[in-house]
């Protein structure tokens, strides 16, 4: 089958790596010459995914038309800020009954959409699949065990995309709960900033634990809200990526978290970074998502004001545990 993977980080090469190790033709797209380059030349993408030796059968271009020609399965994995108009320039060369494969984690800032509606909006017609779960890319690339979940409201869709993917070191499982999957794919970072912060600030293993248990709440109440279902959030796309984020040394918004704590600011963090760590943006989205809905979200707002409102991190910290008394169930 031909794939086209629009988005050339880590998480798209790694992602195309697998295609092109289960027999399919790979072809990603990457805003970058030099990524395509090395991905054809040296078949590697020391920019994004150090130290992995790519199959042969992935390919690079920096041409969206080369890369979607007569694709039957199109990964979008661009980063959430550009995914609208990323998708929406590949309109033209997307075939009508292309699946789409969104891997993007996050909430759209202006819009407050899910991943799958922003791709539903650019490229209108077409299947749509969410996939999320526990997943470092490099990992994944190295063919370590990990196991993810293929979402859509129609199974034969998930069904298809699970076939695509599936290897005897990434299995797949299906699910009909994309709200609840995508959900758990966008908030986790955000709880994944606020664990690197109070490690970074050194509050200890209790503190840690507390922040990831009482996080899964907030996101169950905000998913509750929204429609999804709160057995999804007790599986891989919810605490499985939720538990990896939030303590895993190779995670992204952890380490931001981290840097926070330490006393650096969030301009000098991101200016020396050139990958991108979704729980930031998604923090602001997350922040108005949950004013918008009416939900109870203390520590998205906690964090929220310490990205952008230049609250100390250690304040913050101490009105989360300050707030009134209530049962944990409330």
């Amino acid at each position: 089958m031909k794939c086209a993977i629009i988005g050339a980080g880590a998480w798209g090469t790694a992602l195309a790596n697998v295609l092109a190790e289960n027999g399919h033709d790979a072809t990603v797209w990457a805003l970058e010459p030099d990524v395509a380059e090395a991905i054809n030349t040296a078949h590697e993408n020391p920019r994004f995914l150090p130290g992995i030796v790519l199959h042969g059968g992935v390919r690079g271009t920096t041409e969206k038309p080369m890369a979607l020609e007569g694709a039957e399965l199109v990964v979008l994995a661009s980063p959430s800020h550009v995914l609208r108009t990323v998708a929406e320039d590949c309109h033209d060369w997307t075939l009508p009954g292309a699946r789409l494969v969104v891997v993007t984690k996050g909430i759209e800032r202006v819009t407050l959409s899910l991943m799958t509606d922003v791709a539903n909006a650019a490229l209108p017609g077409r299947p749509v699949v969410a996939l999320s779960g526990p997943s470092f890319a490099v990992e994944v690339a190295a063919r370590q065990p990990t196991a993810i979940v293929a979402a859509s409201r129609d199974v034969a869709d998930a069904t298809f995309v699970q076939a695509a993917f599936s290897s005897p070191s990434f299995r797949l499982y299906t699910h009909d709960d994309v709200t609840g999957v995508e959900l758990g794919g966008a908030l986790k970072n955000v709880m994944a900033v606020a664990t690197g912060i109070s490690d970074g600030l050194a509050l200890g293993f209790n503190a840690r634990a507390a922040l990831i248990t009482r996080g899964m709440a907030e996101m169950m109440r905000l998913g509750a809200k929204l429609g999804a279902r709160p057995a999804t959030f007790a599986g891989l796309a919810g605490v499985g990526d939720l538990v990896l984020t939030c303590t895993g040394a190779l995670s992204r918004n952890r380490a931001v978290g981290l840097e926070i704590g330490r006393g650096r600011t969030l301009p000098d963090i991101l200016a020396g970074r050139e990958t991108v760590a979704e729980g930031v943006m998604t923090t602001e989205s997350a922040n108005a998502l949950a004013e918008r809905e009416g939900v109870d979200m203390p520590i998205v707002t906690a964090v929220h004001r310490i990205l952008f409102e230049r609250q100390p991190a250690r304040w913050a910290l101490v009105e989360l545990m300050t707030r009134g008394l209530r049962g944990e169930e409330d």
